[in-house]
């Protein structure tokens, strides 16, 4: 059985506190799936969108 499978490898991205507060584009992926929008809240100056996986850094 032969079965394909892409493995989608979530994307990082660096922000500003200007940038603040951050919301997690539909469709940052580029896979053609949007997710509900959602509100980032950063912990140690890391925050994970819990839909799409794509992580975001606060600039130092």
């Amino acid at each position: 059985m032969s079965e394909k499978t892409s493995k989608v490898t979530p994307q990082q991205h660096k922000v500003s506190r200007s940038d603040l507060p951050l919301v997690c584009p539909n469709n940052l992926t580029g896979q053609g799936t949007a997710h509900p929008r959602v509100v980032l809240t950063f912990e140690d100056g890391r925050a994970v969108c819990p839909y799409c996986g794509t992580e975001y850094f606060l600039k130092s």
